[in-house]
């Protein structure tokens, strides 16, 4: 059963008075160089952000491929196309421009002011409304690729497998160390945060997407407990999308990938696009995968600029 958007509540209560409660619109976007893959400006992901009515952004792919790119090396490449998206907005701008595991051509954008960054360059304090809030953004490693290694399509050298035991145990050795990265960043900055948020390409699925309903329904061939979603809501996050649309039957929500059908036999649809929130009191109140017009998006943009959907979350605190 669906539980009513306006009941989910992630801890707390709803005793803070009306005129106490800070909301954001919270988006994670792959946006595949932001037009610069096919040769195009920003124009088209400023539409899908606007159309997403979001106050902060979480970026991922900022920069381009490497050529050649492989499932092995595809180092970013050229400028990041962050700042002349936030120019556009009028909004503030951080790019993160560390090299490490959790990172990939990423910036955070806001219409909020930014202030100091993590210590591994994966979050930033946003001053939302004299309320502190710290966005991490990530983008994790793609290869190896649970779903192909499951479904049996060839990227990278790594394994096929036939158990959810052994995809979740490649999942966690594969993105386990950007996670630790992760936790390091929140536990050194976070601590007195209204709200802490995670937006990310995380290259795996959720753990509550590949269930037994799932796979009675065809869409996955058996279940996995995929690990590093569910690490962070070991850590007290949910993941807003499924918090307001609870049954992964009914609103699959997948954001990988518009470019391909769905029945192909060389790729397989999935959602790992991610908005994550943690903070007490704090309440999901919507939640909408945005991007072409077609049957799997909620806020439809044409033309669609990315080879990836994006996911918008509304919190309040």
């Amino acid at each position: 059963m669906r539980l009513p958007v306006l009941a989910v509540l992630i801890a707390g209560s709803l005793a803070t008075p009306l005129s106490a409660e800070t909301r954001l619109r919270v988006m994670s976007f792959n946006i595949w160089g932001g037009g610069q893959n096919e040769g195009k400006g920003i124009e088209e992901t400023l539409a899908a952000i606007r159309a997403a009515g979001a106050d902060v952004v979480g970026l991922q792919e900022t920069r381009l491929e490497s050529d050649p790119c492989t499932a092995e090396s595809c180092p970013a490449t050229g400028p990041s196309v962050a700042g002349a998206i936030a120019e556009a907005l009028g909004w503030h701008v951080y790019d993160q421009t560390a090299e490490n595991d959790a990172l990939w051509a990423n910036a955070v954008i806001s219409r909020h002011p930014i202030g100091a960054a993590s210590p591994n360059d994966l979050g930033v304090a946003l001053d939302v409304e004299g309320r502190e809030v710290w966005l991490f953004n990530i983008h994790l490693d793609d290869e190896p690729y649970g779903p192909y290694q499951v479904m049996g399509i060839e990227y990278g050298p790594a394994p096929f497998v036939t158990t959810g035991e052994d995809a979740a145990d490649w999942a966690a050795r594969t993105r386990g160390p950007a996670l630790d990265l992760l936790e390091a960043d929140m536990a050194a900055v976070a601590g007195g945060a209204a709200a802490v948020l995670v937006t990310g390409d995380f290259n795996e699925p959720s753990p509550l997407d590949w269930t037994e309903a799932t796979t009675a329904a065809g869409h996955h061939p058996f279940p996995v407990a995929w690990p590093t979603v569910g690490r962070l809501i070991g850590q007290g996050f949910v993941d807003a999308y499924r918090m307001v649309h609870a049954d992964p039957v009914d609103r699959p929500a997948y954001t990988w990938t518009p470019s391909y059908d769905e029945a192909a036999t060389d790729d397989h649809p999935d959602r790992i696009d991610f908005v994550l929130a943690r903070g007490a009191g704090l309440a999901v109140t919507d939640a909408a995968i945005v991007g072409e017009d077609g049957p799997r998006s909620d806020i439809k943009v044409t033309p669609w600029p990315s080879d990836h959907r994006a996911v918008v979350a509304e919190v309040s605190f």
